[in-house]
């Protein structure tokens, strides 16, 4: 029997829970990339609050990414110095830190190119960035790193048959689209060996002529197969409102239970927890093994530590999705 509350293994990672922060947006990093006071302290609140484990906002691994402002990057040695920091802030509690390795787009000449539009040695660029990132997220002492190809950026377009109809060795079939994945996940083991990589990936596209539940599920297969150490489960057109305590959590559980039991690695899903008793109830009912948060933690950071305590046993989280118009994605509620 599974509890949300006991030591657990990741990968070679130990958590003292099987509660994950999902990779929030915080739009709050300096105009280089650089981590500022304010998401200092909202990663030192996360880490208090009793999470497992932490996943970095949005950090993407290019310089010249626009695809929005206020992005975290890890495009530069530079800045190394600046995430040493965060890390060990966050360890002080425990806690191992995952950086989220992201493309929004990727710009030449200051244009976004979407996936048909690249030469294959862009594409072996885009590939080349995301390992020289990991290689500066171990440098600053991360654990782990995340490929972010879910929520239709960049990777997510270009793995999705809505997205990419190139004819070459990257486009066309299943095996062709993903293998930006495959390459990008050899070329972070060769430059950052030791890292834990996981990846997040859309159960659904949910559009037309986009990624499936049964090629999604193929996909991760094929992922699981090449040696990723873990899955983060979610979906495009993320954060449906209304949830509550009892009334539409999981939302993606159904799909992460599936994939839980064709694989071997750990499979973590995202999507409307809101109370302990629906977490429990669906860590012991599948073979999911961990669970991950993100708008219950922009209202209670210390929503962890409540459960553990038996202080409460649901998230005061509406689901509103107010937050995402709000300064740093903060909770309208909190004050």
């Amino acid at each position: 029997m599974k509890k949300l509350f006991e030591t657990a293994k990741l990968g070679a990672l130990t958590l003292k829970n099987r509660l994950v922060r999902s990779a929030t947006w915080e739009g709050v990093a300096l105009p280089d990339g650089g981590v500022t006071e304010e998401a200092y302290e909202i990663y030192d609140e996360l880490a208090k609050g009793g999470v497992g484990a932490i996943i970095t906002g949005f950090t993407s691994v290019a310089d010249n990414d626009r695809y929005f402002g206020g992005m975290m990057r890890l495009s530069r040695d530079e800045l190394i110095p600046q995430y040493q920091k965060l890390v060990d802030l966050i360890h002080k509690e425990n806690c191992p830190v995952i950086a989220q390795l992201a493309l929004g787009g990727y710009y030449r000449r200051d244009r976004l190119k979407e996936p048909d539009d690249m030469t294959a040695e862009e594409v072996r660029e885009v590939i080349r960035m995301f390992a020289d990132a990991a290689r500066r997220a171990k440098n600053a002492g991360f654990d782990g790193v995340q490929i972010h190809a879910a929520h239709f950026f960049f990777l997510s377009r270009f793995i999705s048959p809505a997205f990419n109809h190139r004819s070459d060795a990257y486009g066309g079939s299943t095996e062709k689209r993903i293998r930006i994945l495959l390459d990008i996940l050899r070329e972070i083991r060769a430059a950052a060996p030791g890292l834990h990589v996981t990846a997040k990936i859309n159960s659904s596209d949910f559009q037309y002529h986009g990624l499936d539940e049964t090629e999604s599920l193929n996909i991760c297969k094929v992922l699981a197969a090449a040696g990723i150490d873990s899955i983060e489960v979610s979906g495009n057109g993320t954060s449906v409102q209304g949830v509550r305590a009892g009334i539409g959590e999981g939302y993606f559980a159904p799909f992460g239970a599936e994939l839980a039991a064709q694989v071997k690695i750990p499979i973590i899903v995202v999507g409307g927890w809101r109370s302990l008793s629906s977490m429990e109830a669906a860590l012991n009912s599948t073979d999911i093994a961990f669970l991950s948060l993100s708008r219950p933690l922009l209202r209670e950071p210390d929503l962890p530590n409540r459960f553990r305590n038996d202080e409460s046993d649901a998230s005061k989280c509406v689901s509103c999705n107010a937050c995402y118009s709000s300064p740093s994605h903060r909770c309208v509620f909190r004050r």
